[in-house]
């Protein structure tokens, strides 16, 4: 899907892509083994467009309502240090944030899902959901992704803000010709 002009300039100033957890990196379902052990599934797409915006200098962090010790795994796995969870307040967490980067809120793009992401999605530069997110959310977003959440979103935005901001031609010319 083509974006409007207006909002591709302001991916264009985006320095940090801040994300929920449940319902944008994964489908939003809990899984629970019966030993209370909880599993969640992650897309690689989404975890390797995360990547790309560490390598051109976006910041990623992950703000998250609940504690899973999957999460805290998922990050390090993708080299992500900003991770907060338990978090009631996203908006609060996401300003201190841009303060200890020294960016401001319009140079955010938050992506979340449902009512404890609506303050942050309309505060950021770029407040983003996802077509499985409730219709409400939809009405406050900037961007509704075309993928759904937990099923490539996550990487439809990296990919979109990796060529609104020019980097696409030099990260496929790395895989084309091999990494440096």
């Amino acid at each position: 899907m083509a974006l409007p002009d207006a909002l591709l300039d302001r991916l264009r100033r985006v320095k940090l892509l801040a994300l929920d957890v449940d319902g944008i990196l994964t489908d939003g379902r809990l899984y629970f083994q019966a030993d209370g052990i909880e599993i969640k599934a992650f897309h690689t797409q989404d975890g390797h467009g995360l990547k790309l915006l560490k390598r051109v200098g976006i910041h990623v962090a992950l703000i998250t309502g609940r504690d899973s010790p999957m999460v805290s795994q998922r990050a390090v796995a993708l080299g992500i240090s900003h991770v907060y969870q338990g978090c009631e307040d996203k908006l609060t967490t996401l300003r201190a944030l841009c303060q200890r980067l020294d960016i401001t809120l319009e140079q955010v793009a938050y992506c979340g899902d449902d009512l404890p992401d609506l303050a942050p999605i309309k505060r950021a530069g770029v407040g983003i959901t996802v077509p499985n997110a409730p219709d409400y959310m939809h009405t406050h977003a900037d961007w509704i992704t075309d993928r759904l959440g937990g099923h490539g979103a996550v990487r439809e935005i990296c990919d979109t803000l990796l060529t609104s901001q020019g980097h696409w031609d030099a990260v496929l010319d790395t895989y084309l010709h091999g990494h440096s």
